[in-house]
């Protein structure tokens, strides 16, 4: 399967021959390729049962948990990546699964929908409703998302919990990367990329 463009980007993140740890990993395209093409191991977290029938066709070790429940069943610098795509918007504790995926990973890397984006200040602002986008399909009564924030408020809480932010980059509802974007990102990136470790 083909990676998105965040995926690839992500992908450029980790080395070669180490341990990832992916939670809410979908059908496991990620891993699968990471596997695949850079000789990493490891295991993807995810709650629904057609996902976890997919990752085990495609290879990928998968554990069925909610990550609401945490991490406990790692060990502390167990992988060498943990990895979060498009999922921190939709956990109930953000910040405690943040805390932990810089306990069991010596690196963490996530993305998730920039609200702050100038679509959604717009839509708010003129339009009086909750935003709808591609990267924020949803209705306002029918969304997973439970938390979402801006890249301002995710850098925040990072300060507060001590983790150091190593690299971030934004892209847009088609996955594309523009100058603009490297400028102004919470106005202009809808989809944040973080790469970050525990500063404590």
């Amino acid at each position: 399967m083909k990676l998105r463009t965040d995926q690839s980007l992500i992908a450029k993140w980790i080395n070669h021959n180490t341990r990832v740890l992916d939670l809410g990993c979908g059908d496991g395209t990620l891993l699968a390729n990471l596997q695949k093409k850079q000789n990493v191991t490891g295991y993807g977290i995810e709650i629904d049962e057609e996902n976890i029938i997919k990752c085990l066709k495609s290879g990928v070790n998968v554990i069925q948990t909610d990550l609401d429940a945490g991490l406990s069943q790692f060990d502390n610098n167990t992988f060498d990546y943990v990895i979060m795509t498009q999922t921190l918007q939709a956990i109930y504790y953000p910040e405690k699964l943040l805390t932990e995926m810089t306990r069991v990973g010596h690196e963490a890397i996530v993305t998730f929908p920039n609200m702050a984006h100038w679509k959604c200040r717009l839509q708010m602002a003129l339009g009086g409703h909750m935003p709808k986008s591609k990267t924020l399909p949803y209705e306002w009564y029918d969304t997973p998302n439970i938390h979402l924030c801006s890249l301002d408020d995710f850098e925040n809480l990072c300060a507060e919990k001590n983790i150091e932010i190593l690299e971030r980059t934004t892209i847009d509802h088609a996955h594309q990367i523009s100058l603009g974007m490297t400028i102004l990102p919470n106005l202009l990136g809808e989809i944040a990329i973080y790469r970050f470790r525990s500063n404590a």
